[in-house]
């Protein structure tokens, strides 16, 4: 079968591979459509830095190192299953494409995304969804109707990023509150279909691109353009003075950082999901005078995957899906 395989930096090859097979313990899928993440054109940019290499050794749950088969946001069809499971050939369903340990601390105590051995489909080896065909563990794979569009589905790996991420916030009414989601490329997309769906009505979103910030204007409350305006005035505009209560960082720039800090208000919650490319220090002066939180949100455990997998069937994708 065909493969896309990463190599080094700028160098991804289409070649031939084998096919893999049915087994006892894992289930043959036939690929339907594979998103590109972020994460991969990062990879590809400037990899290798999260995928198994010489200087890094394999990955110590696939045993996989390069050249790896790219892809974890995959939907596919059922080929062949194990008779003890309880799916069937032809069946449509979504990957939660995570490798963990299940023995550490954090796996023993269901907080399975910071397992110490994390990996991921594609990333981590194992056979990724840029292929004809993966085998993964009955375990992986997420049942979806026939009648979900099977490229749309692709998204539900990254709004289980930004489900957890919302989650992570602890906030259980988002109505009323002034919410600013700093970057509006994938993530900070799937940030803002998240807060909808869980009723936040007051969304804000910090974005430079133009053609992104056209893409939400009618999702979010304002976007605004830290090229042109000040972010954290911007912020004590649209609240009377107040600032935002919360902040969801998808960018992981020194200057996005200081901002939103600065358009918080006091007590404020800041939620990072961004992966910096290099180290950022705290404006501590903001911490301190105005107490406020700062938390990272990591991936999506196992819970996180089901419900967002739910709440797509359910109208999220058909509400707000991208093309």
């Amino acid at each position: 079968m065909k493969a896309a395989r990463f190599y080094t930096a700028g160098d991804i090859r289409i070649e031939e591979v084998a096919a893999p097979e049915a087994s006892d313990d894992k289930v043959l899928v036939q690929v339907e459509w594979c998103g590109i993440c972020g994460t991969d054109l990062n990879e590809y940019a400037k990899g290798p830095k999260a995928i198994p290499h010489k200087g890094t050794g394999p990955h110590p749950l696939t045993g996989d190192i390069l050249p790896v088969t790219l892809g974890h946001e995959v939907s596919g069809r059922i080929v062949q299953a194990p008779p003890t499971s309880s799916l069937r050939p032809g069946q449509a369903v979504i990957v939660d494409p995570r490798f963990y340990c299940s023995s550490c601390t954090a796996c023993t105590s269901s907080v399975t995304n910071c397992c110490q051995s994390l990996g991921f489909l594609g990333i981590s080896g194992g056979g990724g969804g840029l292929s004809e065909k993966i085998i993964v563990p009955p375990a992986m794979l997420h049942p979806i109707p026939d009648n979900i569009d099977m490229a749309a589905a692709t998204l539900i790996e990254p709004l289980a990023v930004a489900w957890h991420g919302v989650k992570c916030s602890g906030v259980e009414n988002f109505k009323d509150m002034p919410i600013l989601v700093i970057g509006g490329g994938p993530v900070g997309v799937a940030i803002v279909f998240v807060l909808r769906a869980w009723g936040a009505d007051r969304i804000y979103v910090s974005e430079m691109a133009a053609a992104r910030r056209e893409f939400l204007q009618d999702l979010v409350e304002a976007t605004f353009d830290p090229i042109k305006v000040n972010i954290a005035s911007e912020c004590r505009r649209v609240t009377n003075g107040g600032g935002v209560g919360l902040v969801f960082d998808c960018a992981g720039s020194q200057q996005g950082l200081e901002a939103a800090c600065d358009g918080l208000r006091f007590h404020g919650l800041y939620i990072n999901l961004a992966v910096p490319k290099s180290a950022i220090p705290l404006p501590l002066w903001h911490f301190l005078r105005k107490e406020l939180t700062y938390k990272c949100s990591l991936a999506y455990n196992e819970a996180d995957f089901k419900a967002t997998v739910a709440a797509f069937v359910e109208g999220i994708g058909a509400k707000y899906a991208v093309h």
